[in-house]
Formats: structure tokens, sequence, C-alpha cells
């Protein structure tokens, strides 16, 4: 935004990631739900319980790989201009691929136990994009000098949930504002900084097929009862896969707006 000096941007950035961290300390403790494990498709296949909910989980794994071989292979020359660029991204796919592996097992036998394993990688996955818009869009060496801060601080919301979860005191907010923050500020440095890239507006698409995979999450009985085809969960695993691959097409597809100077390539 031309109208806002860098200073003026970076401040509304960290008046946000603030407000979202008080408000997870700050805010009564919210339980996570026992009904969020009761799934309205509970239909096994071939032995597999809760079958489609399971299934659908393979588009992680497929994204993900898809996503590391581009960040990994011969394109990763145009997509990133700076070599070191590509780390936060390598983490996030490799996020997206464990999260498969993670939500498959919890699907298994929905608990808050093995919720952990489901959210461990999602967490790692936030925080990463978060890094890697602010090494190319802010400052590179800020982004990996955060890269594991952030990754520690997402994976530790989830061990908080649970660590409060067995101590009786179950507060779910911190990995809530983990999420829901890191969206924000994704969004928030989209609008407010410059892509050095093409294709820097398939970011949105990313961020409206997330979205949109909340509320079919929000809405998995009610879209479950319209045909029994598929559930709003099972929904929200595809939009979600959906969202990842577009950032996938996004590196592919995308090249520096202008060739990279000497400085860039340092």
């Amino acid at each position: 935004m031309p109208c806002l000096s860098r200073r003026a941007r970076l401040g509304i950035l960290v008046a946000v990631g603030a407000a979202f961290a008080l408000a997870s300390l700050l805010l009564p403790p919210v339980a996570q739900p026992l009904a969020y494990h009761h799934f309205a498709d509970q239909r096994p296949l071939l032995g597999l319980p809760r079958a489609l909910d399971v299934a659908t989980n393979l588009p992680f794994l497929l994204v993900g790989l898809a996503g590391l071989v581009v960040v990994l292979g011969p394109k990763a020359a145009t997509a990133f201009a700076r070599p070191a660029e590509k780390w936060p991204y390598m983490l996030f796919f490799l996020a997206v691929a464990l999260t498969s592996v993670g939500s498959v097992y919890y699907h298994l036998a929905p608990d808050n136990a093995r919720l952990v394993w489901d959210r461990l990688p999602m967490s790692m996955g936030f925080m990463a994009l978060l890094a890697a818009l602010i090494s190319e869009r802010i400052d590179l060496a800020a982004g990996q000098r955060l890269l594991l801060p952030l990754t520690a601080l997402g994976m530790a919301s989830v061990g908080y949930w649970h660590w409060s979860a067995q101590a009786g005191n179950e507060n779910v907010l911190p990995y809530v504002a983990v999420q829901f923050g890191t969206a924000a500020l994704v969004l928030l440095i989209a609008a407010l900084f410059p892509s050095p890239y093409t294709r820097e507006r398939d970011i949105y698409w990313m961020a409206a097929l997330y979205f949109a995979s909340k509320v079919a999450e929000g809405l998995d009985t009610e879209l479950f009862t319209l045909g029994s085809l598929l559930s709003g969960h099972s929904l929200k695993h595809l939009l979600a896969a959906g969202a990842a691959y577009r950032l996938v097409s996004m590196l592919r597809r995308r090249e520096p707006k202008r060739p990279a100077t000497a400085e860039r390539r340092q």
C-alpha cells in the first residue's frame, strides 16, 4: 500500500499478531467439545471405519509430495529468486504430507489423544507459510530466523492444549489463535506488501479455498444429509488439499517480476 509507510505496515502486522496472542492468553479457557469427534459419516468400507473421512486424506499426501518436487526440483530456479526462500515452503509441503498421515490416524479412532497428531503437522504448515511470506515479501533474513521459532510456537500450542486437557483445565484457544491468527497475518502481508513474483493473487484463491473448507467442516451433518454422498468433513479435507495445491500451482507458474539483481541473489 503506497499510502502507508513500511513502518506503519509492519506496525499493523505486529498489532494483529499481538491481539491474537493476547486473546489466547487472557480470554477464559475454552475446551475442545467432545462432540467434535462425532462425525456425520460413520460408514465403513472394506473393514475401514469412517472410510471417506479416512480416504479423503490421500490428497494431502499427493499435494505435499507434488510441492516438494517443485521446491526441490529444477523449477525452483525460477520460483525462487533467492535459494533460501524455498526452505519455508519445503517445511510447508512436508507438513501437508504429514497431515495426511496424522489425520488418517485420527479418523480411524477419533479422540483428543489422536487429534494431537492431526494438529501438530497442521500447526507446522500454518507457521511455515507465514515465514515464507515474510521471507519473500518483507525481509529474507527475518523470515529465515523466524521459521523455526514460529514452527515451535505452533507445535507448542497443540502441546499446551493437550497438556491442559490432561490437567483438567482444557484450553484450545492458543491453537485456535495459531490457526486463525496465521491466516489473518498471511492475508495482511499479501495485501500490504507486494510480491516480487507473478501469480501473487493465487494466495487469495488459496485463502478462499481454505475458508470454504472451514465452512464445510462446520456443516458436516447438514451436507451429509443432502444426499449422503459426502459429509462436510470429508469435503473439508478435499477443499483444504485444494488450497495447498493452489500454492503448488503458483510456484510452478510464477516468475520474478523483474530480473534478480546481484543483491537479491546474495
